[in-house]
């Protein structure tokens, strides 16, 4: 299985959202891009901080056209509780991200070693997925740190619209 690649199509993806829709890729239209952030779920302080600055940066994202959505393993119960807990009331969280679909984005997986965890759940990941339904940017993570700061990708990505610079890292 290939891993997702800048200037390849993306892999298909699909989940419920929380308020009774299912979300799906390939049904997306962005102005510019898609920002996929799948996040290790309720357990995490550290993806608790970070979706709360994502969402205090939706208004900018939007007026970069970008749709923003944020998804992880976890039942609905627990992203339920992830929104109420971490106050994300105008992010669109998803959840019920299967394995399968998780390996296909080449995240890492992790057992659950403490209580509170899920017995597995799938490290961080982010995407910039263009309107053509390719993989633009990509960060994978094998633990909650390291990944993107948001405050300099928002720029990044405005950036990279004003100026036309073009996805890199499409060789293999």
């Amino acid at each position: 299985m290939n891993r997702p690649t800048p200037k390849h199509t993306a892999p298909n993806l699909k989940f419920p959202l929380l308020g009774g829709n299912d979300w799906n890729l390939g049904d997306q239209n962005p102005d510019n891009f898609t920002l996929i952030v799948f996040y290790r779920g309720l357990h995490c302080p550290i993806c608790k901080k970070y979706l709360q600055q994502l969402q205090g940066l939706l208004p900018e994202f939007d007026r970069s056209g970008v749709h923003v959505i944020a998804v992880s393993m976890d039942t609905e119960k627990r992203a339920r509780l992830s929104r109420q807990k971490w106050e994300i009331p105008n992010l669109s969280l998803g959840y019920d991200l299967d394995e399968v679909t998780a390996r296909q984005w080449s995240l890492y997986l992790s057992a659950g070693i403490k209580e509170g965890e899920p017995d597995k759940f799938s490290e961080p990941g982010l995407f910039l997925i263009d309107a053509k339904n390719q993989v633009y940017y990509s960060a994978i993570n094998s633990n909650p740190w390291g990944r993107p700061y948001l405050p300099s990708f928002v720029k990044a990505v405005d950036y990279i619209i004003q100026s036309g610079y073009p996805a890199r890292g499409e060789l293999l």
